[in-house]
């Protein structure tokens, strides 16, 4: 997949970085007051922070030391060689080290320097604030990382006992496969790895919890953009006892780790606790204790904290009371909040004041829910370090916990797929072919950031290039055609273990559903066999690949092994289901829900009334019900027509968006040129588009003939989003693309529509996406040669002159039938005046011109004047918000009246 890259203009670019005028600055002054070694402890403090930080500045930064006489000639030249070839981690890297060497003064020197470039530098900035916050006690940064306390000789050996236990019970992975010969696949831990960055603001905390429908494009912009200029990577090592983590006080220190399902929550969690079993992580902690949320549901009793630790941990016997001793040195982790079935509200503050709520000593019996309140308070045992771990729709639970460290477990970018799919396939010629057809496949390659979807991926496609009785071109295109096949692999490879598959589904499929919902994907003995299935089923190589059993505690639960699997297995149960079962009703009442729990599922079921998705699963499952096939056909219609002419509210544009995932999924051509056909116009203005609803806007737009409107004004679809409309563009005639942030990239991809011999496209309004000049060679060949475009807003875009005088030279082809140009607010000057006069005295096609909102003075009149008098066919020219003289304003509405028509605007 092609690489989309702004080249637009970049705040954090050394050449642009702004420098503070103001040289005391509270920073500044804070400096003065602390000796060389306090403020090497500052720097030493603050180091791996500060390389990410001047990532995007280091040339800048070495510009200033250079002129304060701290860096040669020679050592500058070395910085800005590593940063020219793309190395700026090995740039700031080097910067740092140098300075570290150089001693107190070129410390000093930097730290000013720093002050200069904060403005520039988001993450820089960040720091100082901190800094400032914590105010001029320099013994804050000293000793942070302090030396664990010495433990006392008959609480050794628990130690060494509790982290050889937890080393034993974290040092692999177990994966369900059902590609090889084993059905288990081991891995090492720490073959694996999860990268976190922190999260900087609410709106991220709140994000839409189901990948599918909103993460793929949001990890993709998040790491190409404001990883680079704003988010901060921080290690698991870093959440506690380090500068993102500075305690406030001496009660303790929480941290809260976000992540989509499948991301690797509770895989990072292991990675914890066996890095600390094995003494490669938090020397300072003594005791590592970690919880599942879902294991804590089913302690239905009051409970202290001894108990609850010794429940889990029996071996520490009578020694607890020893460990409470130095509550800063435990760490209590509780995985999967989003799971626990009884909610703990931080803004009660009952639990402050009502002592049936509180819970301030570990022999105090209370419910487990105020225990993991009282810890996460830092009320219970203060000092002690607390990480919580749950899905974004569950951390807003956490907004009034004393929460000091918020972060986000991001997944695959780039590469990292490649490197996913090349451990899964021992073949690296399979995983090469898997990966391509990932690659070339728009929604698949979306889904790569999740390790989850990633594992689907392999498993269903996998057999397709391994087997020499598989065609290639039926590889699956749709995600339900993926789903489909990685169902049809488990029935393949275990369907004779059981007499009657397609009644175990059914079951199966029933129970699914209700948890869908319900919103429950942790399921006991207890439903199963409310569903007439029998745990002892779940011991089987078949059913073990649907639903995953953790019998590690003493009550067994059952989870899929993925909430899409869960959905996808509940809208298969829709085809099974015998008898007159008002399947159409069924999914009206679904599509009613608004909070989206049923989006993914209904999705689904359109696509499962597609014969490819159906047939594979046909062959052991026998044939879907025709009728219920039929009736999902005719819903997904009547759907369709209804929605198609509302666009009115977000909720309208959602809906009909999902319809048109619906379509494509169904991959029913028929019945999306029934229902598509002849649409005209279609608006999605202020609706924010994932890459994925844009290759299912692309799908639609590809089977409809008519279209002559697309309105995405402020979708932020961005250049990746682009890319996957990019071969259906050029059917439009009027494009609406303001407000989406496609950067000069994605003028490449515009402008290979507008070569299309088949263009139609007469208005393109393209006003505030982060257009520089680089994009107007681009455009100026493009409309020299065009014949359909008509109207170009290129407004609010920082061309520049040197912009504007590229696309002169097109203006001044005859080809060129440009009639109405828009260039206000463009950043234009005086010196491209000549340029656009020279150009336009031989147009003979522009009939208006808006040149409002930039910088001409009275020294362009001259110019301006002849433009209009020479260009005969100009109708109107916009002036408005320049720099113009009253005299120079006259000048120029005295045209007004020189020509028939003619309308001078200022």
């Amino acid at each position: 997949m092609a690489e989309c890259s702004n080249r637009g203009e970049d705040p954090t670019s050394s050449t642009r970085i702004r420098m503070n005028p103001a040289p005391n600055s509270t920073v500044t002054e804070l400096l003065t007051k602390y000796d060389d070694y306090q403020l090497f402890q500052l720097t030493k403090f603050y180091r791996d922070r500060l390389q990410q930080a001047i990532e995007e500045g280091v040339d800048g930064v070495s510009s200033l030391l250079t002129n304060e006489w701290i860096f040669s000639g020679q050592e500058h030249r070395k910085v800005t060689e590593l940063m020219e070839k793309g190395n700026r981690v090995d740039s700031s890297k080097f910067l740092l080290s140098l300075v570290m060497e150089k001693g107190s003064q070129a410390r000093r020197v930097m730290w000013e320097s720093f002050e200069k470039m904060r403005h520039g530098l988001p993450k820089l900035d960040k720091i100082l604030k901190e800094i400032q916050e914590r105010g001029p006690d320099p013994s804050v940064y000293l000793n942070v990382n302090r030396e664990a306390s010495e433990l006392p000789s008959h609480l050794e050996d628990v130690q060494q006992k509790h982290k050889e236990i937890l080393r034993l019970q974290t040092e692999t992975l177990r994966v369900n496969t059902i590609l090889i010969k084993e059905k288990v696949k081991i891995f090492q831990l720490i073959d694996q790895y999860a990268e976190l960055t922190i999260i900087s603001n609410v709106r991220d905390r709140t994000l839409v919890e189901h990948e599918l429908l909103a993460r793929g494009r949001d990890h993709e912009e998040w790491r190409e953009k404001h990883l680079r200029r704003e988010l901060e990577k921080i290690r698991t090592d870093q959440l506690f006892q380090s500068s993102f983590s500075l305690r406030k006080s001496k009660s303790g220190s929480s941290a809260a780790v976000s992540g989509v399902p499948g991301i690797g929550k509770t895989t990072m969690v292991q990675k914890i606790v066996y890095d600390w079993a094995t003494g490669k992580i938090y020397p300072e902690i003594q005791f590592v204790f970690s919880f599942k949320f879902r294991d804590l549901n089913n302690i239905n009793c009051r409970m202290n904290l001894r108990n609850l630790i010794l429940f889990f941990y029996p071996y520490f016997g009578n020694v607890l009371g020893e460990v409470w001793k130095n509550p800063e040195g435990l760490l209590f982790i509780f995985d999967g909040l989003d799971e626990f079935k009884y909610r703990i509200d931080f803004a009660d503050n009952r639990r402050n004041t009502e002592p049936q709520f509180m819970c301030t000593d570990p022999e105090c019996w209370c419910e487990v829910s105020d225990i993991v309140y009282s810890l996460i308070q830092h009320k219970l045992l203060p000092g002690c370090s607390v990480l919580v771990t749950s899905r974004p729709t569950a951390l807003h639970l956490l907004e009034k916990a004393e929460i000091s460290v918020w972060a986000e477990i991001l997944g695959f970018v780039g590469d990292e797929r490649k490197e996913y799919f090349n451990k899964f396939f021992e073949d690296q010629a399979v995983s090469a072919a898997v990966f391509k057809h990932v690659e070339e496949n728009e929604i698949l390659y979306t889904m790569c950031y999740n390790p989850s979807y990633c594992w689907i991926l392999g498993l269903a496609l996998g057999p397709f290039f391994t087997q020499r009785n598989r065609k290639h071109q039926q590889v699956p295109k749709t995600i339900t055609q993926l789903y489909s096949y990685y169902i049809y692999n488990i029935l393949k490879n275990h369907g004779r273990e059981i007499e009657s598959p397609r009644d175990v589904f059914l079951k199966l499929g029933e129970m699914a559903f209700t948890g869908v919902s319900e919103k429950k994907i942790v399921f006991r003995n207890g439903d199963l066999i409310q569903y007439n299935l029998q745990p002892s089923q779940f011991l089987s190589g078949f059913l073990m690949e649907l639903l995953e059993r953790d019998d590690s505690i003493q009550s067994v639960v059952y989870t899929f092994p993925h909430l899409t699997i869960q959905e996808f297995v509940a809208a298969l149960a829709q085809f099974l289901t015998p008898g007159s079962k008002d399947i159409q009703k069924l999914l009206s009442e679904a599509d009613s829900e608004e909070d989206g729990r049923f989006e993914i599922f209904l999705r689904f079921v359109a696509g499962l009334s597609s014969p490819q998705s159906a047939r594979p699963l046909e062959e052991f499952l026998s044939p879907f019900l025709h009728q219920t096939t039929c009736r999902v056909i005719d819903w997904v219609k009547e759907k369709v027509k209804g929605q198609i002419g509302n666009i009115a509210t977000e909720t309208s544009k959602r809906n009909l968006l999902n319809t048109f995932h619906y379509l494509f999924e169904s991959q029913n051509k028929a019945l999306a040129q029934a229902t598509v056909g002849s649409v005209e116009r279609l608006e999605f203005e202020g609706f924010r588009l994932t890459p994925i609803d844009c290759a299912v806007l692309s799908h639609v737009l590809g089977l409809c003939d008519t279209i002559k409107h697309l309105n995405l004004f402020g979708c932020y679809i961005q250049c990746e989003g682009l890319q996957r409309l990019e071969h259906v563009l050029y059917k439009c005639q009027k494009l609406r693309l303001i407000s989406n942030n496609l950067g000069d990239s994605g003028v490449k991809l515009l402008s290979a529509a507008l070569r299309n011999p088949g263009c139609k496209i007469q208005e393109l309004d393209l006003r505030n996406n982060n257009l520089t000049d680089s994009c107007t060679k681009d455009f100026a060949s493009v409309i020299s040669t065009n014949q359909s475009l008509t109207d170009l807003d290129l407004g609010v875009n920082p061309l520049g002159d040197s912009g504007v005088k590229l696309l002169s030279v097109a203006l001044r082809n005859s080809g060129c039938k440009i009639q109405r140009l828009g260039l206000s607010g463009n950043r234009l000057t005086d010196s491209c005046a000549e340029d656009l006069a020279s150009a336009l005295s031989t147009n003979r096609s522009l009939t208006d011109l808006t040149l409002g909102a930039n910088s001409f003075t009275d020294q362009s009149v001259p110019a301006l004047r002849r433009l209009i008098l020479t260009c005969r066919t100009l109708s109107l020219i916009e002036l408005r918000d320049n720099r113009f003289s009253r005299n120079g304003e006259n000048q120029l509405k005295s045209l007004q009246g020189t020509r028939s028509g003619l309308s001078v605007k200022m």
